[in-house]
């Protein structure tokens, strides 16, 4: 089994690799803001399991080997190259650059490979499974850019179940976590995710004059997304990070990282992209009718990230996921708000978040002023 480098922390070149990254969350939201029907978001989640599948594999890699050479960090930036261009490739993933989306994803695979076979003789062994199903999920990807429809719908559905069939196939327990650095890996690329929403989101405002009502818009927006950000930040994190530290068996460590990481943030970065259209779509519209589509983007983005977050804390056996839930149902019933003026719902998505987290926070708060209450009474001077 590879070993745990203790205590190491995200390079720049890893933090480099992220923004490139997260370059396709915001190619994602363009393209699902330009097709926003349920075809199109199904493209939009197809294309995002693939690129997270293969982000996470990069996390997963430099968690284990550090970019530490000449020869590792000019092969990462070879993959970083890939991602950049399918992130250009995504408007038309499906259409006519399709087959330059597959060939950068079978580079991205490549260069992904090659660096694990650096890691030694345990990830030499990991690999011979692991690479060749990744392998031929980019392949199915490639020939999903070749061939006309249905074939390729198909071969890119099929190429998601060959990677989660990847997940527990291999030999999981032969990873060894770094949880200090794992966490804050994936705690990076989301607080980049949230930002580049926001990125996208202002794009919207590039064809439209500034007035009250705009400007509204965009701080309502602002408003949405930090709460997106408080939701995951407000402590979670380092608790999250003590969990996969204290867990000792490499397998539960390695599944648990794979489920919390992997998995359950992939909600989480659609719902940050579903967020964005739906607040994009308000732009210079705040106070009239949205439609029904962007009115439940909005509402089901916001409910999905928090939805994908309370998995990622059942997971880990961290309480607030009842808060989350709760406030996933209420940021629901707020559609027929937007259908009726837009203003209406972007204001109550906001305010709604803001309870569900104090709310989250009373029973904290009464616990540690009793406690200091206590504190204070066992050190007052007696008589």
């Amino acid at each position: 089994m590879m070993q745990e480098s203790a205590g190491i922390r995200v390079s720049t070149l890893e933090l480099f690799f992220d923004l490139v990254f997260v370059f396709t969350v915001m190619q994602l939201s363009e393209t699902l803001a330009d097709d926003l029907t349920a075809t199109g978001l199904l493209d939009v989640v197809l294309i995002l399991f693939v690129l997270w599948w293969m982000y996470s594999g990069y996390a997963w890699l430099t968690n284990a080997i550090g970019p530490t050479s000449s020869t590792r960090r000019t092969l990462l930036l070879a993959g970083m190259a890939g991602f950049l261009v399918m992130a250009l490739a995504i408007p038309e993933a499906f259409g006519d650059y399709g087959w330059i989306f597959g060939v950068a994803y079978v580079v991205v695979n490549v260069v992904h490979s090659v660096l694990f076979l650096q890691g030694g003789p345990g990830a030499v062994r990991m690999m011979r499974t692991l690479g060749p199903l990744n392998l031929l999920a980019a392949g199915l990807v490639l020939a999903g850019g070749l061939l006309p429809e249905p074939y390729r719908h198909l071969c890119w559905i099929a190429a998601p179940l060959v990677q989660i069939s990847g997940g527990y196939l291999h030999a999981i327990e032969m990873h060894a976590i770094a949880a200090a650095h794992f966490v804050e890996r994936h705690s990076l690329v989301m607080i980049i995710a949230i930002g580049e929403s926001i990125i996208a989101i202002g794009l919207g405002f590039r064809e439209v004059r500034l007035d009250g009502s705009t400007i509204l818009v965009a701080v309502l927006g602002l408003c949405i997304a930090y709460y997106l950000w408080w939701c995951y930040f407000a402590g979670d994190d380092r608790r999250s990070e003590q969990v996969l530290a204290h867990l000792s068996d490499p397998r539960r460590r390695s599944r648990l990282a794979l489920n919390a990481w992997g998995y359950a943030h992939l909600p989480m970065l659609v719902g940050i992209v579903v967020t964005a259209v739906g607040i994009k779509k308000t732009v210079g519209h705040a106070f009239e009718p949205m439609h029904w589509g962007p009115a439940f983007a909005l509402s089901c983005g916001v409910a999905l990230y928090l939805v994908g977050h309370a998995v990622f804390l059942r997971l880990l056996h961290l309480p607030g996921g009842a808060y989350r839930l709760a406030t996933a149902a209420a940021v629901l019933a707020t559609v027929p708000l937007g259908h009726l003026v837009a203003v209406a719902q972007l204001a109550a998505i906001p305010i709604i978040m803001a309870a569900g987290a104090i709310a989250e926070d009373l029973p904290r708060i009464r616990r540690e002023g009793l406690s200091a209450i206590g504190d204070f009474g066992r050190s007052a001077p007696s008589g």
